[in-house]
């Protein structure tokens, strides 16, 4: 199988060209082909020919794309349509990450592929209104949304957690955001998986089980051995540029569906560390 991969560079794009195998995997990086630039997004589909296209590239600053509105949706909807229309072109798949930010958190149960989207944030309409756009372009696309992305060799949650940890006798994290960290190396595996399965439609994918930031940061604290406190606050207190989802945490019910499943989060974080430390 033939693969394109835009946004090669990324954490997620790093572990996919990583764990990728027994396929021909093609890695793009913005300075190989800004997804912005429609004619360049042409020229490397046609020269590629792809049976699929995986899109990760995207601008994920979420507190900046509250002030950098153009580019993001420049990038995470417009890039995408660019993507998209490619495809469409020489007659490859799509798969498409999105994200729990399309959702408003006011659910207290995991959302569905076919809840309403109703995002509160820059970002989140971004890859909501990408979604819609794309799914009327190439209908037979795959949208996966994922959350709280975690991994070795690039900035996340648990690399942030660990080195404030080295020099604080305390730290202070949310603990009215619930959601379900996911661990980029799983996630590439699912990926893969359903591109190999030619999956169609909206899946979620993140690692099994939740918690809140404040709970997974105790979890970070405590596996790596250290003696740091970590106390709960709240979103009010710790006020943020983009609103963040309350509740989050996405049902794996369309992924099971397929075959596919996905370890704890826990067991996740304790291969993250070992990764780390080696």
């Amino acid at each position: 199988m033939r693969v394109l991969l835009f946004g090669s560079y990324g954490l997620l794009g790093k572990a996919l060209m990583r764990e990728w195998d027994a396929d021909a995997v093609t890695g793009l990086g913005s300075r190989d082909a800004d997804i912005r630039d429609a004619e360049r997004v042409r020229k490397v589909t046609h020269e590629a020919r792809p049976e699929w296209i995986v899109l990760s590239a995207a601008y994920t600053d979420v507190d900046g794309c509250e002030s950098n509105t153009e580019l993001a949706f420049a990038v995470n909807r417009d890039g995408a349509v660019n993507v998209a229309a490619a495809a469409k072109e020489v007659g490859s798949r799509l798969l498409f990450l999105s994200s729990d930010y399309v959702f408003d958190g006011k659910k207290t149960t995991p959302y569905e592929t076919n809840d309403p989207r109703n995002p509160q944030s820059v970002y989140g309409r971004t890859k909501a209104e990408a979604e819609t756009q794309l799914l009327a372009l190439l209908p037979d696309c795959c949208i996966v949304r994922t959350s709280w992305l975690f991994g070795a060799g690039g900035k996340c949650f648990p690399d942030t957690i660990l080195k404030l940890a080295a020099s604080r006798p305390a730290l202070d994290v949310v603990n009215d955001q619930r959601g379900s960290p996911t661990y980029v190396i799983d996630l590439a595996h699912a990926i893969v998986s359903l591109c190999r399965k030619n999956a169609q439609g909206i899946v979620h994918a993140t690692n099994a089980g939740d918690c809140t930031w404040f709970e997974f940061a105790q979890e970070i604290v405590q596996s790596a051995g250290l003696t740091t406190s970590v106390r709960p606050t709240s979103s009010e207190r710790m006020a943020r540029p983009a609103p963040r989802p309350a509740y989050s945490v996405l049902s794996p019910s369309a992924l099971n569906a397929l075959g596919i499943s996905t370890p704890s989060w826990r067991d996740a974080l304790r291969r993250y560390l070992e990764q780390r430390q080696s």
